[in-house]
């Protein structure tokens, strides 16, 4: 039958179920081993209709496992589970949509090839005697998105969206089929902050509706913004579950590494040197007349709002964006910064705020990756010492603890975590002293964070300076030794380490 407007938001409606309170999905001592890896431990966990409830852990902790079991990807080997009070098994995806159960993965798994209407309708397109009816299905999902809030064409090619649209493309194809209870996986990870209250509010209307939605999150600020319940995993075992209304931020992460959020954010103080950076008046395509310098042992933070400027102006002193106007001083002299390749010969480095994009040859191994940027010193003539090559990535991997079996392993396969210090590691080879990080702990979780504040702080021993681009407001603010706020394009305050509250920081990011 062709597909009609009506007819898709009736589908991704479909009839509101009574708001009974009662679980919608109960799992009794489930468990997941792969041979004698215990991933996720006998656990008993009930979801209630219509609530929102998040999932907290590290990396590792069993959520992923989770999120497989209950999408029918993997199959479980103990335990049971209970829909709507009936046994089920969930042995594959088809089951599990069968019965309602959708997931929003943190990586967009759609087909970027094909239109974002394509994409709505993936497996539920509508034909006529062979050939595709693209015009009624472009109405359709255009329907469906301007009722989900969505601002997106629903004729544009799904690759020439932001990797945030077309997230929220995901969500709106997920949000189809009569869908009860939806898994989200890191959603905000790549979102604006516009994006993210189009998702929220969405959130919203879908819990009213009376699905059930597994919110699973990095970022706690997000988790009490949104859940009506929080469980926390921790080595593949349920550690607990709590209302929102009775924990806090402190009490969870205890809950999920045994750390206090003052070991987190830990911050030494460390003796500032020269100026390794000086921008002086630095105007360039998104930016202008921005003067701030970089001392040897000193994180800068640069926060505002996307699109305020602050990635733009770090990309011109990288080289990778030509400035306009102004001057940039490398160690007290004036410096043309007119390539990449000037930069990083100066001792620059910038670890770009999508590491699988920018920052990783993801189908490489781990160990070319290290050394990238330092085989023309592992060469003679045209041959490469595989000794250097090995020594080189191995000492990056003992002393950035990178987990892995071997330096041969694909980058592919590490979590965000390892990911980003591979980043780290091949610019350690180099050489570098001045690092600039652009969202530096996006999709990585609050152990993986301490690691990765406790390696800025050996960087800035070794008389380094950081440059710290980050949305996260905490993180700025607890970690920079000055801190710059950015706001169309243009610096607007600078303040000192901890010399504003949160509010005076967001005012001046907002304008208000």
């Amino acid at each position: 039958m062709p597909v009609t407007a009506t007819d898709a938001l009736a589908a991704r409606h479909g009839p509101p179920p009574e708001a009974t309170g009662a679980p919608i999905l109960e799992l009794r001592n489930l468990e997941k081993r792969y041979g004698p890896v215990l991933a996720l431990r006998p656990s008993d966990l009930a979801f209630v209709e219509g609530e929102i409830h998040a999932i907290v852990g590290e990396n590792g902790a069993g959520k992923s496992t989770l999120i497989k079991l209950l999408t029918g990807v993997v199959r479980r080997t103990g335990g049971e589970v209970y829909w709507r009070g009936q046994p089920v098994a969930l042995a594959t995806p088809q089951e599990a949509i069968d019965h309602g159960i959708n997931a929003v993965h943190q990586e967009v798994v759609l087909c970027r090839h094909l239109s974002v209407a394509a994409n709505v309708f993936l497996g539920d397109e509508s034909a006529r005697f062979g050939l595709l009816r693209k015009r009624e299905m472009n109405r359709a999902a255009q329907a469906i998105l301007d009722d989900l809030g969505f601002q997106i064409p629903a004729e544009a090619m799904l690759g020439s969206l932001t990797i945030g649209q077309q997230q929220l493309v995901a969500t709106a194809r997920a949000s189809l089929r009569g869908t009860r209870f939806l898994i989200f996986d890191e959603p905000t990870a790549y979102l604006t902050r516009a994006e993210a209250a189009q998702l929220f509010a969405l959130i919203r209307r879908l819990k009213a509706e009376g699905v059930t939605v597994v919110y699973i999150s990095h970022r706690m600020e997000e988790v009490f913004e949104l859940a009506d319940r929080v469980s926390v995993l921790r080595d593949g075992l349920l550690v607990g579950t709590r209302p929102i209304g009775e924990t806090d931020e402190a009490e969870l992460v205890a809950m999920m590494i045994n750390r206090s959020l003052e070991q987190i954010y830990h911050k030494e103080t460390i003796p500032l040197g020269a100026p390794l950076i000086e921008a002086r008046n630095l105007s360039g395509e998104g930016f202008a007349d921005v003067s701030l310098s970089v001392r040897a042992g000193e994180i800068v933070g640069l926060y505002g709002l996307i699109g305020a400027g602050r990635s733009e102006f770090a990309l011109s002193l990288f080289g990778r964006n030509p400035k306009t106007a102004g001057e940039i001083l490398w160690k007290g002299r004036p410096v043309s910064i007119d390539g990449e390749r000037r930069a990083i010969d100066l001792g620059i480095a910038l670890a770009p705020e999508s590491r699988r994009d920018q920052g990783l040859a993801l189908n490489l191994p781990i160990g070319l990756n290290l050394n990238l940027p330092v085989y023309d010193r592992l060469t003679r003539g045209l041959t490469i010492s595989r000794t250097r090559e090995a020594e080189h990535a191995d000492r990056q991997i003992r002393d950035l603890q990178i987990k892995t079996p071997s330096r041969r392993t694909l980058a592919s396969a590490m979590s965000g975590g390892n990911q980003q210090k591979i980043v780290i590691g091949k610019w350690l080879n180099h050489g570098a002293e001045l690092f600039i990080f652009d969202e530096p702990t996006v999709g990585v979780d609050v152990g993986t964070k301490a690691e990765i504040y406790r390696l800025f702080g050996k960087l800035l021993k070794g008389g380094a300076g950081i440059l710290l681009i980050s949305s996260y407001l905490p993180e700025v603010y607890e970690l920079s030794d000055t801190l710059h706020v950015f706001r169309g394009g243009r610096l607007v305050d600078s303040k000192g380490f901890r010399a504003a509250t949160h509010e005076d920081i967001l005012a001046q990011a907002i304008g208000v």
